[in-house]
């Protein structure tokens, strides 16, 4: 067997997964224009249901604003929370095990795709070096509305509710999304966020609305079904913070001493600006599952958990076009590479189609 050390059982949390590999969450599109996740997205899912883990992709938690994209899936809606749970019964029915990401877009929104309301972040300041996809075609990003600190409880409160929504659609658990610059992280980083009072300039405040919303999911589900996505170093989304290291050992810290089931690492980025090592000091103040994500090879990864850094290894670029991953990795085969242009297509093609490898 290649890569031993992947394909051994570990708890993460409650949750027993049968390996080390995880799909980490992608976000594809194919949702219908109510955000309603469609019969396609069953069958997607269903497919991968080997890995140890799904993550699905980032979900919105409130209907309004946070709308990034035209066909993402939210989990705010009662047609929704049907709709996933004909997501979750298909990943069930083949033993697989799935958290939902949730998610909130911030000031990666656009008034254009949220009928004409303001994208808000924690400072009014805008994304730049990127333009977002519209109905109009594609737009630079605006300028957000800074959140008042009084209507923080309501957008906490909006993660609470789509936390028990994703319970009554049957996942099995849920992982807050607090990276790649989307609202949680707008808060966490100071490269964005420039407020003053309790959201704002010490590292203690700027990550208080993300581990409010960590607890709002610790009382719906218990520690032992939450986990949290940060990307300490990832530039996407005109992101920085002054001082990553110490933001990542703070983060684990205080999610640490809430025990809950993971810790999902992004460890680089994105665009190649930021560099910096966050997995040591996240490893020395989370004792918990650790799982680790981006640009990881099977070696390495298998290296990582066989010497107990990682519980399991997050894979996304891969999981697009390998179905059967899990199963490559077992054998040592070729991995097929994803087509770019039907990523966040509406159809089958580069979503379902991706044949099992058969050896020749």
């Amino acid at each position: 067997m290649h890569n031993a050390s992947l394909f051994t059982p570990v708890k993460v949390g409650s949750v027993a997964l049968a390996n080390r590999i995880v799909m980490a969450p992608l976000t594809r599109c194919r949702a219908d224009a109510q955000h309603v996740p469609t019969g396609i997205m069953a069958e997607y899912y269903a497919q991968r249901a080997d890995a140890g883990l799904i993550i699905c992709e980032a979900t919105m938690a409130i209907e309004g604003n946070s709308a990034f994209g035209g066909r993402e899936p939210g989990i705010y809606s009662a047609a929704q929370v049907a709709a996933w749970k004909r997501v979750t019964d298909a990943v069930h029915g083949r033993g697989g095990r799935l958290f939902l990401q949730v998610w909130h877009g911030g000031r990666a929104c656009h008034s254009l795709l949220n009928k004409g309301a303001q994208p808000v972040s924690s400072s009014a300041i805008a994304i730049t070096g990127d333009e977002i996809h519209t109905p109009e075609g594609k737009k630079p990003y605006e300028t957000p509305r800074a959140l008042r600190d009084e209507e923080i409880p309501g957008i906490v409160d909006g993660f609470r509710k789509a936390f028990a929504n994703a319970k009554a659609a049957g996942f099995d658990g849920v992982e807050v999304h607090g990276a790649n610059g989307y609202l949680l992280d707008q808060f966490l980083r100071d490269g964005c966020n420039k407020r003053t009072g309790p959201y704002g300039g010490s590292l203690e405040n700027r990550a208080r609305l993300l581990l409010e919303v960590v607890d709002a999911a610790l009382q719906v589900w218990g520690a032992a079904r939450v986990g949290v996505r940060i990307s300490p170093l990832n530039s996407f989304n005109a992101m920085a913070d002054s001082d990553p290291v110490a933001l990542t050992h703070a983060v684990a810290s205080q999610l640490d001493k809430r025990g809950i089931a993971y810790l999902h690492l992004m460890r680089a980025d994105f665009l190649g600006i930021q560099k910096g090592d966050v997995v040591t000091p996240a490893r020395a103040a989370f004792k918990g599952a650790l799982i680790g994500n981006m640009g990881y090879t099977p070696l390495e990864a298998a290296d990582a958990v066989g010497k107990g850094l990682l519980a399991a290894v997050a894979f996304g670029h891969h999981y697009v076009s390998n179905p059967d991953l899990v199963g490559r990795l077992k054998a040592g085969a070729p991995l097929a590479e994803p087509n770019p242009g039907t990523l966040y297509t509406q159809d089958a093609e580069g979503y379902t189609d991706y044949p099992p490898f058969k050896a020749a």
